[in-house]
């Protein structure tokens, strides 16, 4: 029995079946064309299988495929070279955000080569076809490298200072006008301004939502577009040094922006201070916002630009960043190791916080190592001149030496400058008990009693310093009372002093660090001086109201030249008093109306008690207004006038008035 074999075509040998086979085969190889390739390869094998005439449909497909890829690349070169040359200079200067289509086909044209050379490794094209390949590819890197300049830098958004500083809280501190009264005389302290306050402006604080485009949104998915290719074609190194020069220049401009210029260490320890408090001012704020804000945001976009690529991700933003970092770093550097004077402590806090404050965000973006150690080193160096400028401070305090006296015993700028510095100081507190820790000294010697020194163990390191700092302050003061030649005067001098201390620590964060009792014990300090004083200066003329003299005597006429000598004298010394003291002043109200009220307790007794006893006596001698000058009620009146820094005299002389 005969077999009979069976075609796709329905017939059997012969040419005519031949001829349909071979038909039926190429109209397999139209209808797989669109078919992806494993698909169509699997297709290919079932059916040569079916008949051993099919067994040359694969290579009549590939021969097809290859006609095809032939065709396309070799369009795709034609597209690549059109914008190389051809068309002339004016075609060749269209840039691709005029003209998105043609951009659109030039991209595609640049896959389709990409994918002709990645596909040679399974082809056996000739030398020829591999070199057009190889010339269009690097026609068309040269080309994608300079579209991507372009737009990086047509793209770049020119930083807006003003709406980014409009988004941003400044926190500022100040101190009351009267409280920066300092003579001209006290140049230790010189520094202080006078009539305005103490103004002292932290800085910025930057909020977590703040954001800014450094490129225009639109352009940065072009230029993704473009890096991916480059980065396909073996171009990354090209695309990363094209990125990171137009981006460092960006951010450099932005840094002029932020006020921070391009400074040597050299040139900024050369600067006049008033200049560079502007300059450090400046770059606190510009720290915070580079880094915040502005490396965030080219962090962002490298991450997406290069976001093929981890290694180009790493080193474009590391390369980009580089040259802003170190600028502010060397700014930095050079105040951290530059002369220290004690102005620009605060200065120097702001700067160590403000470095210490973006240093983690820092860490976390920035991978070269070299690079984050050099922060780490400068916000190290910053902290030991902060330590270093408050040492200054303290010595300035203890050696301060100046022999002029306040004439009316008022507070002593030395107080004020100290106190005002302090209340400041205590503001950066947490940053200080930092720094300060382990450096203290032996302080025991300071603490006086069991229980001060008891204190002194749970003060924070800041405590213990401030604690010292004051007690210099004290014992400074101490020796300036001794320039005056009377004691009374010397007693004002240390209760003022001591009072306006007690009262900077009370109404600052002062008064947290240093405690409840050594308020306390200062109060009763300022006790202690008007007891002395009360006794230095009225001791003496309430002596002439004793009764040594005034009483037992048969002589009648000793007796009263005896009241009458006591009298003068009282009057004398009264009226001696009341023109020295009314020339005093005692700046705090109350403390004022207490010594007041203190005198008036000591000294009014005293003559209305004398006065009742003695004045009927000389009632009706002769001249008796000479001696009895004053009503206890006129005396009264005279010390309301006492301490108010405005000298007076006594003009008029008053007769005793009936009662």
């Amino acid at each position: 029995m005969a077999t009979t074999t069976t075609s796709i075509g329905g017939g059997g040998g012969g040419g005519g079946g031949e001829d349909r086979v071979m038909a039926t085969a190429q109209q397999i190889v139209n209808s797989l064309n669109n078919t992806p390739k494993e698909v169509r390869d699997d297709m290919l094998l079932i059916f040569s299988s079916f008949d051993n005439r099919l067994s040359n449909i694969t290579s009549l497909v590939n021969s097809g495929d290859s006609k095809r890829e032939e065709d396309r690349f070799e369009a795709a070169e034609k597209v690549i070279l059109r914008w190389d040359s051809g068309h002339g200079a004016s075609r060749n200067s269209i840039h691709w955000e005029d003209s998105p289509d043609e951009a659109a086909e030039y991209l595609t044209a640049v896959d389709d080569i990409i994918q002709w050379i990645d596909d040679l490794s399974i082809r056996s094209d000739s030398a020829e076809i591999v070199d057009r390949a190889e010339n269009a590819i690097q026609i068309a890197m040269s080309r994608l490298e300079d579209e991507f300049r372009h737009m990086l830098i047509r793209s770049t958004v020119p930083l807006d200072a003003e709406h980014l500083y409009g988004s941003i809280r400044k926190v500022s501190l100040s101190f009351a006008s009267h409280d920066s009264e300092n003579s001209d005389e006290f140049e230790s302290f010189a520094d202080v301004d006078r009539g305005s306050g103490i103004y002292h402006e932290r800085g910025v604080s930057l909020g977590d939502d703040l954001r800014v485009d450094l490129i225009h949104p639109d352009a940065v998915v072009d230029l993704k577009e473009i890096a991916d290719r480059m980065i396909r074609s073996g171009y990354e190194k090209e695309c990363v040094n094209v990125y990171t020069g137009v981006r460092r220049d960006a951010l450099d401009e932005c840094l002029v922006v932020l006020g921070v210029e391009k400074l040597s260490i050299e040139d900024v320890q050369k600067i006049d201070w008033k200049i560079l408090d502007e300059k450090m001012k400046k770059w606190i704020q510009a720290v915070k916002v580079s880094v915040r804000v502005l490396l965030t945001a080219e962090k962002r976009l490298c991450d997406y630009i290069f976001s093929g690529s981890d290694d180009s991700e790493e080193l474009c933003f590391n390369e980009t960043a580089k040259g802003c970092i170190r600028q502010l770093l060397n700014f930095a550097e050079a105040i951290a190791i530059g002369e220290r004077s004690v102005e620009k402590l605060f200065r120097i806090l702001d700067m160590y916080e403000a470095l210490e404050y973006v240093f983690p965000d820092l860490q976390a973006m920035v991978t070269d190592e070299f690079v984050i150690e050099e922060a780490r080193g400068v916000l190290s160096r910053l902290g030991e001149a902060a330590k270093g400028t408050f040492a200054e401070f303290e010595n300035a305090v203890r050696n301060e030496t100046s022999k002029k006296t306040m004439l009316n015993a008022e507070i002593h700028p030395l107080t004020r400058y100290v106190m005002n510095y302090l209340t400041l100081v205590v503001v950066y507190s947490k940053t200080l008990d930092a720094l300060l820790e382990g450096d203290d000294e032996d302080l025991h010697h300071l603490g006086g009693d069991g229980g001060d020194n008891l204190e002194l163990e749970t003060m924070s390191p800041l405590a213990r310093r401030l604690f010292s700092l004051i007690a210099t302050l004290e014992t400074n003061l101490e020796r300036k009372s001794k320039l005056y030649g009377d004691d009374s005067i010397q007693y004002i001098f240390l209760m003022n002093n001591i009072q306006y201390i007690v009262q900077k620590v009370k109404d600052s964060e002062l008064g947290k660090l240093l405690g409840d009792r050594w308020v306390r014990k200062r109060r009763g300090q300022v006790r202690i001086y008007a007891t002395n004083y009360l006794r230095a200066s009225w001791g003496k003329l309430l002596s002439f109201l004793k009764e040594e003299g005034t009483g037992g005597s048969s002589n009648s006429a000793l007796k009263l030249a005896t009241l009458k000598e006591k009298f003068k004298n009282f009057n004398a010394g009264f009226e001696e008093i009341y023109r020295i003291q009314t020339g005093w002043k005692v700046p705090d109200a109350q403390l004022r109306e207490e010594l007041r009220i203190s005198v008036s307790a000591k000294a009014l007794p005293a003559y209305r008690a004398f006065l009742g006893r003695h004045g009927s006596q000389l009632e009706n001698t002769r001249h008796a207004g000479r001696y009895i000058k004053y009503t206890s009620d006129d005396l009264e009146g005279y010390l309301l006038d006492l301490f108010e820094g405005s000298p007076c005299v006594i003009h008029h002389l008053r007769r005793k008035s009936s009662s």
